[in-house]
């Protein structure tokens, strides 16, 4: 019986983000990434019962890993309670920083796009991490809104906006070839200007 090992699970994940950057989700094979690695399929379905899982394992280490980060904050901070600017501007800030400077991420996002009019590959990518930072992003803002520190509005909506408004100068980015790396500087001032934006809006009435 053969041991399953950490480091060779970590390498099937590379070996295969590598892969599906290539040649996408459908055009991609288990029988080529057994090839790339030196091993046979069995090997890999020891591991990842199904390319579509596979695919998450990719999408949860490269493009994915700091949604659960943020979910993980905002979760936290149900109980916690913090300002509402400052904690945007984190939650915010860890977002960007993925979104515009990881490449890989990056180009998972664009398999994504690509993918998702022909095969299950978007719902996959959406179950992975943006459904439950979306979730969980509706939960801090209904409890924001409970204890006041936001004008009454639908929390969906408002979770919704915030990410919007986080995301609006990043699109330009799935469209460059090689998109530059942007400065820390500059994230922050994109995350405060998406936050600016946002507490206008639901700043309470008076």
């Amino acid at each position: 019986m053969k041991v399953r090992t950490q480091a060779r699970r970590d390498a099937i994940v590379e070996a295969a983000a590598e892969l599906f950057e290539e040649a996408g989700y459908e055009g991609a094979s288990m029988n080529e990434l057994a090839r790339r690695l030196g091993g046979s399929k069995a090997t890999l379905y020891g591991y990842f019962a199904s390319k579509e899982e596979l695919f998450v394992a990719v999408v949860q280490v490269f493009a994915t890993a700091h949604l659960s980060d943020a979910t993980a904050d905002l979760v936290a901070a149900l109980e916690e309670r913090p300002a509402l600017g400052p904690f945007l501007h984190r939650v915010g800030n860890k977002v960007l920083q993925v979104m515009l400077n990881d490449r890989r991420a990056l180009a998972v996002y664009r398999m994504v796009i690509a993918e998702a009019g022909r095969s299950e590959v978007g719902e996959l990518f959406h179950e992975t991490g943006p459904r439950q930072c979306m979730e969980a992003l509706t939960r801090f803002m209904a409890a924001t809104i409970e204890r006041g520190a936001m004008r009454k509005t639908d929390p969906t909506m408002a979770a919704v906006q915030f990410m919007a408004l986080l995301t609006a100068e990043t699109g330009v980015r799935l469209y460059q070839q090689n998109p530059p790396r942007i400065a820390a500087a500059e994230i922050q001032q994109r995350v405060t200007r998406a936050v600016d934006f946002f507490l206008l809006g639901v700043a309470p009435t008076a």
